[in-house]
């Protein structure tokens, strides 16, 4: 009896943490903030390694000329001030005691290898595809208000989706 509580419990919390992160997920896409955070230059002939395209954000790096290794923590809220197209600048590291002001929203970071990580830094596409977003100058996230996001594609640099077929008229 005590053997078979152990294993559903076991197979209880094999499935549903999983299915925990799908639903959060699935919540900050249907919920979530779109903003568009512009790509930091980079090297185009190391950017396309097989099938997926490794991102790093101009955001990331403002931020991380900002942080103090040691000082700050290496979890927390980056503030953004999202523009009239809905591109968002770094504004500071988020603070208890200071309030977002009209326009700002969170984005939740990471401090990994010493580097500020947004927890999108991969973008991952049909192979033989890679031409279709070598023209990339923004990723598009959605984030909810906890700071939590999901990248959702990547955006030209009209700030056009890509990577999405055009349809073709039907003669």
């Amino acid at each position: 009896m005590m053997r078979a509580a152990v294993i559903f419990g076991g197979l209880v919390l094999a499935l549903g943490a999983p299915a925990g992160l799908v639903v959060q997920k699935e919540y900050v896409l249907a919920r979530g903030q779109t903003v568009l955070l512009e790509l930091a230059p980079r090297d185009p002939r190391s950017l396309m390694q097989g099938d997926y395209m490794v991102l790093d954000y101009a955001v990331s790096r403002e931020s991380q000329g900002k942080l103090e290794l040691g000082a700050s923590p290496s979890d927390g809220n980056l503030v953004l001030h999202l523009d009239e197209q809905g591109v968002g600048r770094f504004v500071r590291f988020d603070t208890p005691d200071l309030p977002l002001a009209p326009g700002e929203l969170k984005l939740r970071y990471r401090v990994r290898d010493h580097r500020v990580r947004l927890g999108a830094e991969s973008f991952f596409f049909q192979e033989g595809h890679a031409d279709r977003y070598a023209r990339a100058r923004y990723g598009e996230l959605r984030v909810a208000d906890s700071g939590t996001s999901v990248l959702v594609g990547l955006r030209d640099e009209q700030h056009q989706p890509m990577g999405r077929e055009t349809p073709q008229p039907t003669p």
